[in-house]
């Protein structure tokens, strides 16, 4: 049973590999598991497209990707972004499996056996199998073979209830997979349906062929809306409200938050500095001199000791030039020193040469009619523990086997590179940090602040007044993991969704900070408000006002020199325009000028065109098509492979907005 070590101890993934095959995680046996399983009374964390998703469900999921991503990455440590990076996946997979299925079965689409089976353990595996480390050989590569031993391996017996317990992991280690190839084939050949009957028609064709080959030269005055000055415009609430309307679908939102919070950093007092001092002075005399230094370290210091070896690469860089000069020897000690808010000393403990710091491995072959497989160069942290032990402990030519999972694999050791320096080092260090009476010091400074400012707006000003910093974060989501970067402020979140406008929160810890926030506005509608977009409707108001009245200037001008000369300014080009083009030159992004530009007559001069950054005049000239004879066929041809990379993401897209989604996360996070 030594895979699943193997797979623990081979170096660290990225998260990125998990989430690849994210979307197509199934929770296998709970998708199908009858209604006696789960308590249909019990609260659900979400419903979407009609299925109810219930606690027990996702936390399983949870669980579930929590132990796949221990595997891939060989860490245990779940730290608080892991686990938000984790919970975000699990519900972007309930989101895709639920929908997907809720299309594919109205279609009678599926994925059957006997296509899950040749997906998995065929000829040609599903590209999501490449990514498992535990399908791959000592090289990193994917391997089928190993593939094949490893699905052999879960019908083997046991012999103990530690290996009954491992083997059940590498079933739940499977299920996943299998599951993953389930459902991203079936999101496959959904799209490639929907791709089928969505493709390209001669007109579309030809309008793509033109939009390319036309092209003009345009020349064009500009009168930009910043040469005009505000005063000479009124914008009125009827004018705000006008702009509002024709552009509320931009403003919709879901139910959101502001706060404005202030942080009390939990910092350490002078008192504090002098205790650790103290403290590491009160242990000099022990740690240069005697010999359980052990004891005295690992009692005392935020770095233990356990007897290892440094080299010249591994050695913390402070202390480099202690341990490796050539005088350094046994017993030699440093000065206290202070860095970082950290007090140190180091002892060496012994010093010579370690073992080869690299070796030349090769993979011998299990069978005659296989060939042996270099693995080349590696050193020791680039193998799992139970290679690289025997592989840096053999001599040159030393063979030696190594159980993965239900098999084996034989090593030989070609070469080794030559003994390098070393160091046992050991280090009595203590990081200073606020003592229990400082944070409670620090604490009751910032209940004081609460109990002296309980509203938003006197929150507000006492920061400023108290050189306080204020921190202003708009449109919270209830659902939203944090705060800025705040560590472990979900709570504040929640808080902010109970609490009433204007009201001051009690005292938050949010690592090495206490917290305190207002809650300085509460967006419930639909839509977002007027006044929380009115900066915007001003700018868009005022510069529809600007437009008119420089059109209102225009009239009587029938040329571009007269135009010129009325805004004081010259006649610009832009040459080889086509309909294609996202940029009009200097002018910037104007497709209504560009629109234009393609159906007037040459040599004539248009009238006043609204754009997004001016009001523009302009003349058309050298109108040609570029060589070249239409061929439809191979236009939409072209097309079709266009739409073949889009229409997978826009038919995701499209049926997650259509599926009705209630949403509860915020109840259990």
């Amino acid at each position: 049973m030594a895979t699943l070590q193997s797979i623990r101890n081979h170096g660290t993934i990225l998260l990125v590999v998990v989430g690849v095959a994210m979307l197509a995680f199934i929770l296998g046996d709970f998708l199908n598991s009858g209604s006696s399983f789960f308590n249909k009374n019990r609260e659900n964390v979400a419903e979407i497209a009609g299925h109810q998703i219930h606690y027990t469900e996702y936390e399983a999921a949870k669980d579930q990707l929590t132990e796949v991503y221990k595997i891939e990455t060989g860490s245990s440590d779940i730290n608080e972004d892991v686990t938000i990076q984790l919970r975000n996946q699990v519900w972007q997979r309930l989101l895709m499996e639920y929908t997907l299925l809720d299309q594919t079965k109205a279609i009678g689409m599926d994925v059957t056996n006997d296509e899950l089976s040749e997906l998995c353990i065929g000829e040609n595996p599903h590209p999501i199998l490449n990514q498992p480390r535990a399908f791959k050989n000592a090289s990193g590569e994917f391997d089928r073979s190993a593939l094949v031993n490893f699905i052999n391996s879960l019908s083997q017996e046991t012999e103990s209830p530690e290996q009954a317990e491992i083997l059940n992991q590498y079933k739940n280690y499977w299920m996943y997979w299998e599951n993953a190839v389930r459902l991203t084939h079936l999101q496959e050949k959904y799209t490639n349906l929907v791709g089928a009957m969505l493709t390209a028609n001669p007109l579309d064709a030809k309008y793509a062929y033109d939009a390319r080959q036309k092209s003009v030269d345009v020349q064009y005055v500009q009168q930009p809306y910043y040469a005009v000055a505000d005063s000479l415009v009124k914008v009125t609430d009827s004018d705000l409200k006008k702009v509002y309307n024709q552009k509320k679908e931009q403003y919709k939102q879901t139910p959101n938050r502001s706060i404005e919070y202030v942080s009390f950093p939990i910092v350490p007092s002078e008192e504090d500095f002098a205790d650790v001092h103290r403290l590491i002075k009160s242990l000099e005399n022990d740690f240069r001199t005697k010999e359980d230094i052990a004891a005295i370290v690992n009692s005392n210091s935020d770095v233990l000791y356990d007897g290892s070896d440094f080299s010249i690469e591994t050695i913390p860089a402070e202390y480099k030039e202690f341990a490796f000069n050539k005088k350094a020897k046994k017993g030699d000690c440093t000065d206290i020193a202070f860095n970082n808010n950290t007090y140190s000393i180091a002892r060496i403990m012994d010093c010579g040469y370690s073992k080869p710091d690299s070796v030349k491995l090769v993979l011998l072959a299990a069978s005659e009619d296989a060939e042996d497989v270099e693995i080349g160069w590696v050193k020791y942290t680039d193998l799992p523990k139970n290679i690289a032990e025997p592989a840096f402990n053999g001599k040159k030519g030393a063979t030696f086997t190594v159980a993965n999972g239900m098999t084996e694999q034989q090593f030989k050791v070609l070469e080794a590179s030559k003994p390098t320096p070393r160091v046992k080092l050991a280090i009595l260090s203590r990081k200073v940090t606020a003592s229990s009476k400082t944070y409670g010091v620090l604490y009751n400074q910032a209940k004081q602040f609460i109990v002296a400012n309980n509203n938003a707006d006197s929150l507000h000003q006492a920061a400023i007044k108290q050189g306080l910093s204020t921190n202003p974060v708009f449109a919270l989501n209830e659902n939203s993991d944090k705060v800025n970067n705040l560590k472990n402020s979900r709570p504040i979140v929640r808080w902010a969704f109970e609490a009433k406008q204007g009201q001051v929160s009690d005292v938050f810890e949010c690592g090495d900070q206490f917290v305190v926030a207002a809650l300085t506005e509460v967006n419930d509608g639909e839509y977002r408000s007027m006044d929380a977009v009115r900066a915007e409707l001003i700018i868009t108001a005022t510069n529809n006002k600007k437009a008119e009245y420089i059109i209102n200037q225009l009239k009587g001008v029938t040329t571009l020199e007269e135009a010129a000369k009325l805004f004081d300014t010259e006649i610009k080009s832009a040459p080889a325009l086509t309909l294609s083009a996202y940029r009009m030159g200097a002018a910037g992004v104007e497709p209504a000028v560009i629109g234009t530009a393609m159906t007037i007559q040459e040599n004539t001069v248009s009238t006043p065109i609204k754009g997004n950054n001016g009001v523009y005049l302009i003349s058309t000239s050298n109108a040609k098509v570029a060589e070249g004879q239409f061929n439809a066929e191979q236009e939409i041809q072209q097309m079709n492979m266009r739409l073949m990379y889009t229409i997978p993401y826009e038919a995701v897209n499209l049926i997650h907005e259509k599926a009705e989604v209630v949403d509860n996360r915020a109840r259990f996070q």
